[in-house]
C-alpha cells in the first residue's frame, strides 16, 4: 500500500504540475510561459516526484514505464494492475484539482482543451493521427530506454531522476505542437475524462502508442543490458 500510495502522489503531482501549468500559466498574454515552460514543468514533477518518493516504489507515475520496466527485466509483473490503478487514480485527482482551480477563473472553459492529448483538430498544430501515432510511440521508447539507462546498476548512483526529468522536458520540447504530449496513459486518462467527447474517443490511441512504445524499449534494453537488477 506504500508502493501505491507513492504511485497515486507521484502521478497526482505530474498531472497538476505539468497540466496545470498548461492550464493556468501557458496562455497568459506576454507573461505566459508557453511550451518551454509547459516542458520544463513536466520535467520538474518527474525530477522532484522521483526523489521525493522513488526509494518507495520506483516513482514510474506511468502506467507505459511500469510495463516498460516490466518487459526490461526491472518490475514484478504482479504488482502491475496495482500500480496502473494508482497511477490513474492519481492522475484523476490531480485533474480533479486544476479543475477546482481554474473554474475559480470566469474564462476559463473545458472547451479549450484542458491540456488533453489530441491529433486532427485537436493537435495543437493540426498533426494528423499517423503522426500522433509516431510520436507517441517513438517519444516513449526514448523515454523507456533513458529510464532503463539511468536506472540500470551500472550507471551512475544518484543522478538517474536528473537524467529522467531532463528527457520528459526534451520530450515534451519535441512533442508538444504534435499531441500536447502523452508518453502516459494516465496523464491522458485524468483530462480526457474532464474534456469528455472527443478527448475521450481519442483516448486510445494515448493508451496503445506509449504501450507499445515502452514494450520495444524493454524488450531492446533488455538484450543491450541482460545484466539488470
Amino acid at each position: 500500500m506504500k508502493k501505491l500510495l507513492a504511485e497515486f502522489i507521484g502521478t497526482f503531482w505530474l498531472v497538476l504540475g505539468g497540466c496545470g501549468s498548461a492550464v493556468l500559466a501557458a496562455g497568459i498574454p506576454e507573461l505566459g510561459i508557453g511550451f518551454a515552460g509547459v516542458a520544463a514543468a513536466f520535467g520538474l514533477t518527474v525530477l522532484t516526484g522521483a526523489y521525493a518518493v522513488g526509494h518507495i516504489s520506483g516513482a514510474h507515475f506511468n502506467p507505459a514505464v511500469s510495463i516498460g520496466l516490466w518487459m526490461g527485466g526491472r518490475f514484478n509483473g504482479k504488482e502491475l494492475p496495482g500500480y496502473i490503478i494508482a497511477q490513474v487514480l492519481g492522475g484523476i485527482a490531480g485533474a480533479g484539482i486544476l479543475y477546482v482551480i481554474a473554474s475559480g477563473n470566469d474564462v476559463f472553459s473545458l472547451a479549450d482543451g484542458f491540456a488533453a492529448n489530441g491529433y486532427g483538430e485537436h493537435s495543437p498544430m493540426g498533426y494528423d493521427m499517423t503522426s500522433a501515432l509516431v510520436t507517441e510511440i517513438v517519444m516513449t521508447f526514448m523515454f523507456l530506454i533513458v529510464i532503463l539507462g539511468a536506472t540500470h546498476r551500472n550507471a551512475s548512483p544518484g543522478i538517474g531522476g536528473i537524467a529522467i526529468g531532463l528527457a520528459l522536458t526534451l520530450i515534451h520540447l519535441i512533442s508538444i505542437p504534435v499531441t500536447n504530449t502523452s508518453v502516459n496513459p494516465a496523464r491522458s486518462t485524468s483530462q480526457a475524462l474532464f474534456v469528455g467527447d472527443w478527448a475521450m474517443g481519442q483516448l486510445w490511441l494515448f493508451w496503445i502508442a506509449p504501450i507499445v512504445g515502452a514494450i520495444l524499449a524493454g524488450l531492446l534494453y533488455k538484450y543491450l543490458a541482460p545484466n539488470t537488477d
